[in-house]
């Protein structure tokens, strides 16, 4: 969908170049600096201007981000005077004319509701006013109006209808891939509920189990335990942030082992290799203490003897390299591949696919999960996660201990 928007962006950005290069010709002509044909300039300008236009819509169409805009959307069409709509009101005037605001939206109640734009005369008793025509071109996504761009001129002219046709359909592409992460956002958020929503019922009732049965043999073993779990469930459903660092959630997962520990003595052994150089990288929230919990319970089944786990966490140049290793039960690749494209369930405890899934959310495709596994053989699960993403920084403040 993203690679269709792209595409469609690329398509009107000659439309747009050609109309602002008739407009700067027919209204004042420039010297061209040298930078080639005034196509080629043209060219050039329209692709700047866009490109300072777009960041702001790329948030939605509110008044805030129709402010931003607005000046450089005038620049890309050359008119008198341009404004930005929702359905209801105004959000934006740029250029002469602001008394005309009342009358544009009288004139927008046809083209929003039908979605087609359309050119039309304006009134003004004002003699000095330059502001004559209005065209009216409707902001679509998903086939939905959201608002309306108006470009209004001293008259009417076909070249500002083509033109303003070609920038609302710009805007709405950039609308569009707004409402992309807005769904994106939503997706994550979601994922992050039904992690906890899973985290939560049979952990607290484990944990609660073992630290009632330490209460009156050992009061002060149950005390530290308590604080163990508060410190866990703290960070698991706190509220600020979608990332985390990696020294946070190795934190937390060492609260979790400390819990697991007193449930399972000696048949736990785990040895923890972290490198200090990549503590500060920041990762998805709540991303590898679920993979810690599954080397934990495929450790454990079946298997009487100790299970062993290792943590490591090296520096691998531009990424930070997390790998879980578990000597326990395995899994048939086969299941394992189903599972991860969630066409079964995993048998209880937190399934690999939400994590996997979040993490191509977060940083693409290249960065799922690497698992290395088969049955009775231990599964080895690989995260590679880049020192520097966009869009990705924490927020998390530090965990107690």
């Amino acid at each position: 969908m993203s690679g269709f928007l792209a595409g469609l962006c690329v398509a009107v950005l000659p439309l747009l170049a050609a109309g602002f290069w008739l407009g700067r010709r027919t209204a004042r002509p420039e010297n061209l600096g040298g930078l080639g044909t005034p196509v080629e300039h043209a060219t050039f300008q329209t692709l700047h201007t866009a490109s300072l236009a777009a960041p702001p819509l790329r948030a939605g169409l509110t008044e805030e981000t129709a402010r931003k805009s607005a000046r450089k959307l005038r620049s890309l069409l050359g008119t008198d005077a341009l404004c930005l709509t929702d359905t209801e009101e105004v959000l934006v005037w740029d250029g002469a004319g602001g008394h005309h605001r009342t009358e544009i939206m009288e004139l927008l109640a046809g083209p929003l509701e039908t979605g087609r734009g359309e050119a039309f005369p304006l009134t003004c008793s004002a003699p000095d006013c330059a502001v004559r025509w209005a065209v009216v071109t409707p902001l679509t996504v998903d086939d939905r109006v959201h608002g309306a761009l108006v470009a209004c001129a001293p008259r009417e002219s076909a070249v500002l209808v083509r033109a303003a046709g070609e920038v609302a359909r710009w805007i709405s592409v950039q609308l569009e891939l707004a409402d992309l992460d807005r769904s994106r956002t939503r997706l994550i958020e979601a994922e992050i509920k039904a992690l906890r929503a899973q985290i939560s019922p049979h952990f607290i009732f484990n944990s609660l189990a073992v630290i009632a049965s330490f209460v009156r043999t050992d009061p002060e073993r149950a005390r530290e335990l308590l604080l163990e779990f508060a410190d866990f469930t703290r960070y698991s459903f706190r509220r600020h942030g979608d990332f985390t660092t990696l020294a946070d959630e190795l934190h937390a997962i060492d609260h979790y082992l400390a819990l697991v520990r007193a449930r399972f003595g000696d048949r736990l052994a785990v040895t923890l290799q972290i490198a200090p150089e990549v503590l500060p990288v920041a990762l998805p929230f709540l991303c590898l203490q679920p993979l810690v919990e599954n080397a934990v319970k495929h450790g454990l089944e079946g298997k009487s003897g100790t299970c062993r786990i290792q943590i490591t966490a090296q520096d691998a140049g531009a990424e930070a390299l997390v790998v879980i290793e578990d000597d326990g039960a395995g899994m048939d690749p086969a299941l394992l591949r189903a599972i991860l494209a969630r066409e079964v369930s995993p048998s209880g405890g937190i399934g690999l696919s939400n994590v996997d899934d979040r993490l191509r959310q977060v940083y693409g495709d290249d960065h799922g999960l690497a698992i290395e596994t088969a049955v009775g053989a231990g599964m080895k699960i690989t995260v590679r996660l880049p020192k520097y993403q966009p869009g990705v920084h924490s927020a998390a403040r530090p965990a107690r201990g």
